[in-house]
């Protein structure tokens, strides 16, 4: 299959606060105007991290393995090489043995790119191009590369072994939730109706402590900049990814605000009558 190779130099960096932690890939978002990783969250079962407006940034892949890997890189739903609505079937970037690589935009052609960057969901290239349901999301299947049968010498005539078929992963699978038990028809219907108040009051409390919510995150198409590939071939040794790794995103706000991101309550400090002996200038 004919496919793209990144022709990035493998570099020996270490990838700390990885995004995602593959067994095949590791995936970092790195905030390019800061220079900073940013850090994952994990929330019922998924990676988040909180980007910020306006910020452009990298997708950091590692190749872990001794050998060739084909990486679809997707983000907000689109394959960030041909434009094209995500699917794994499609072109990806080839990594060689323990490369590293920063994928830092839409691909252009060959040798540009228009940039990554933070925006509101409304000018997000996704939503532009009339496909706002997947934005907010960034994953990379990852496909292990078909290797030459070697077939051994021999004077005799040896039989015909079928290879085995190549291992799928098993689909992810959600966190199973408990059925809730059912209440008892025993309760008293006085007592049940106070601890419907008393939630009532605890929810509209919790709501007017949770910040507003901005305008989700998507991935805007920016500025245009150089960044240079080439072709190469890459047969994968299965149709179905052999891993898939995703990391989701949005504003700090937003997920303080959907509980992803937990922010310590402030002490409670009661006023004191005589904090100090003196009294001091005010604040001009």
């Amino acid at each position: 299959m004919k496919t793209l190779l990144f022709a990035a130099v493998a570099l020996s960096l270490s990838m700390s606060a990885a995004a995602h932690a593959g067994s095949l890939v590791d995936v970092t978002v790195i905030d390019r105007d800061t220079g900073a990783n940013l850090t994952p969250h994990y929330h019922n079962g998924k990676y988040y991290i909180a980007g910020v407006p306006g910020h452009r940034y990298g997708v950091q892949m590692r190749n872990r393995t001794g050998q060739r890997v084909l990486t679809v890189l997707s983000v907000d739903g689109v394959n960030a090489i041909s434009g094209q609505t995500a699917g794994t079937d499609q072109n990806g970037y080839v990594l060689d043995a323990y490369q590293f690589a920063e994928i830092d935009g839409w691909r252009k052609s060959m040798n540009e790119i228009a940039e990554f960057n933070f925006t509101a969901l409304s000018g997000s290239y996704a939503a532009r191009t009339g496909r706002p349901n997947d934005v907010g999301v960034i994953g990379v299947a990852v496909f292990r590369e078909k290797q030459p049968v070697i077939e051994p010498r021999s004077d005799k005539i040896a039989r015909s072994v079928p290879a085995p078929p190549p291992s799928v992963p098993a689909p992810d699978m959600a966190d199973a939730r408990g059925a809730a038990a059912p209440k008892s028809e025993a309760l008293d219907k006085s007592a049940s109706s106070a601890t419907a108040q008393r939630s009532v009051a605890e929810n509209s409390v919790a709501r007017a402590r949770q910040p507003a919510r901005d305008e989700p995150l998507g991935t805007g198409h920016g500025e245009r900049a150089e960044s240079v590939i080439t072709y190469t071939s890459f047969e994968r040794a299965s149709s179905r990814p052999d891993e898939v790794d995703s990391v989701w995103y949005d504003s700090y706000n937003n997920l303080v605000a959907r509980g992803v991101i937990v922010v310590p309550r402030p002490i409670h400090r009661d006023p004191q009558p005589f904090p100090s002996e003196f009294v001091p200038d005010p604040a001009r």
